[in-house]
């Protein structure tokens, strides 16, 4: 099979009109050019040039050879501009995000990460049984998620762990108390986070010390949560991480739920990406925190 190589020597064979000037201008040896060219009429079975005294010509062969030879070269030069100057695509990481991270801290996250001009990433929104599906199909390649009491499988690192508080607006009269009773609470309005991953366990222990309280809203969307309680709409029950300007998270006495915010990555994590990942390094700043403290 004829190579580049080879139509480029003869090439530049009949350019220059010498062996010499053309090893010179390949930036070759002149033997390496030679055995080359000799190559080349082996597979060809048959001669391309006539060497005579003072100058090279061609052969039949070689003429019949020489627009074909043209075009073959034309063709590589116009696929390495065109093609070769096309920017490369990289796949972007799909990183998946628990629904009910706190957005100032993901958002903060995501701008240490494109400083480090890695990989592109594509935020998938998730429920914690939804990551750890993707993660085991390999639709997610890592994911910001929770950690359970016993770890995981999965290679992960902790980035925090917080409690759950009663969530207040900055005016309410309970917003300075250290710690408040299901009972201080019994007739204010709540909203319900729909997100919250202990959502079932919060609604039985207010049944449990009597408080069915009216809901002024429910909503899978924390921001607007968090808006609505700084606004003085409701209360809520949620992480820590989730306090922002406007809102009081406070002690709910008897209330022990608890959770871990860690990295997880996906079984090919480490066979794609590398384990010196920019995101591996940046959540590996591994500001693990004390329970109570967020990010």
């Amino acid at each position: 099979m004829l190579s580049r190589t080879q139509i480029r020597q003869f090439l530049a064979v009949v350019d220059t009109g010498s062996f010499t000037r053309a090893a010179n201008a390949l930036h070759v040896a002149q033997p390496s050019l030679s055995g080359g060219i000799a190559e080349l009429e082996r597979q060809l079975g048959t001669r391309l040039f006539v060497r005579e005294r003072r100058r090279i010509r061609l052969t039949e062969a070689g003429n019949l050879l020489l627009p074909m030879a043209r075009a073959i070269e034309r063709e590589f030069h116009q696929a390495e501009t065109r093609v070769g100057n096309l920017p490369v695509t990289v796949r972007p990481i799909r990183l998946g995000v628990l629904e009910s991270l706190p957005s100032a801290w993901l958002a903060a996250l995501v701008e240490r990460y494109t400083a480090t001009g890695a990989e592109p990433l594509e935020l998938i929104e998730g429920g914690e049984r939804e990551l750890q599906a993707g993660l085991a199909s390999g639709a997610v390649d890592a994911a910001l998620t929770l950690i359970p009491p016993d770890g995981l499988r999965q290679p992960h690192a902790v980035l925090w762990r917080e409690d759950y508080a009663l969530a207040l607006s900055s005016g309410h009269r309970l917003a300075g108390a250290g710690t408040v009773h299901a009972a201080e609470v019994a007739g204010d309005t709540m909203i319900a986070r729909r997100s919250c991953e202990v959502l079932g366990d919060t609604s039985r222990w207010f049944t449990e010390r009597g408080v069915r309280p009216r809901f002024a809203l429910r909503s899978g969307n924390d921001d607007r949560v968090m808006a609505m309680v700084a606004a003085g709409l409701g209360v809520t029950v949620a992480p820590r991480s989730l306090g922002r300007e406007g809102v009081a998270m406070v002690e709910l006495a008897g209330f022990d739920r608890s959770r871990a915010v860690g990295l997880v990555r996906g079984a090919h994590w480490d066979a794609q990406f590398g384990a010196e990942h920019a995101l591996l390094a940046l959540a590996g700043t591994r500001s693990t925190r004390e329970a109570g403290r967020g990010p």
